[in-house]
């Protein structure tokens, strides 16, 4: 069984790297004029800017809003999960990192699994580009079936609301931030909206402090970290050909067939996992 005990050891460590470099803005980037030209205004007035906040929480709050019952499920195990490790996590990581987060994913990728659900430690990575740097990000992604027979992937991000914490953040910033769940569970496309709706008000944020947005806070960067082709745990393959047999998903089963969903899975893009 392979298992990375290390992937995300040093993701505090990063996070105040990130931190400091937003303090004393020590490296710079090219802007990139292209990328985000429908997110932000233009600052000019109050009025403006009153009403771009305004609609960024309308956008968050209706991203943030829909679910299914499939999503709320998992929720509730996922949240289980993580409130018990944290309780019993002793591993020598926890006091330097707050939390032990390999083995906090590690833990609800299990849950779920043992829950019938066909879930993994998924491992994004991505390349420098002229406008951002490499990286690299570990999360949990379950996958549960439509009514059509597909799989959609429901993406399950333990410190969600922390990924977008700024050190020089606005009132209005910070109030986005506040009204993030603290761990994230729902489908992809979902959580594309909610990314998007917190990188527009974080470039806007920087905008009216008269500061450069960091690379590593761009929408192309944050959108990385969940959205692409990430690898999955080579431990837990053998739940994917469970879940392709049409064996292991609790949505499967007869009883919930008739309300699983409470709205139509369908009509989004959805991703069969091998």
């Amino acid at each position: 069984m392979v298992m990375e005990e290390a992937m995300d050891s040093d993701m505090s460590l990063s996070n105040m790297v990130l931190s400091f470099l937003e303090e004393g803005e020590t490296e710079r980037w090219p802007e990139d004029n292209n990328e985000d030209v429908d997110e932000g205004s233009s600052g000019g007035s109050t009025a403006e800017s009153r009403a771009f906040w305004q609609a960024q929480h309308s956008q968050l709050h209706e991203a943030l809003a829909k679910t299914s019952t499939a999503e709320s499920r998992i929720r509730a195990v996922a949240e289980d999960a993580m409130e018990k490790t944290r309780a019993v996590c002793s591993c020598a990581r926890r006091a330097a990192a707050g939390d032990c987060r390999s083995c906090l994913l590690r833990r609800v990728a299990e849950r779920l699994r043992d829950a019938g659900y066909s879930s993994a430690i998924c491992r994004s990575k991505w390349t420098r580009s002229l406008d951002i740097p490499a990286g690299e990000h570990s999360y949990v992604e379950a996958a549960v079936q439509t009514r059509s027979g597909k799989a959609v992937r429901v993406v399950v991000e333990p410190s969600f609301r922390a990924e977008f914490q700024m050190a020089r953040a606005g009132a209005d910033y910070r109030a986005l931030v506040a009204a993030l769940p603290e761990a994230f569970v729902g489908r992809a496309d979902r959580l594309r909206a909610v990314v998007k709706a917190m990188c527009a008000a974080a470039k806007q944020c920087m905008k009216d402090n008269g500061m450069h947005l960091g690379p590593w806070r761009k929408h192309k960067y944050m959108q990385s970290k969940w959205v692409g082709t990430p690898q999955r745990d080579a431990a837990f393959t053998a739940a994917d050909d469970a879940l392709t047999a049409g064996s292991l998903s609790p949505e499967k089963q007869p009883k919930f067939r008739a309300s699983m969903l409470s709205f139509d899975f369908g009509r989004a893009a959805a991703v069969v996992v091998a």
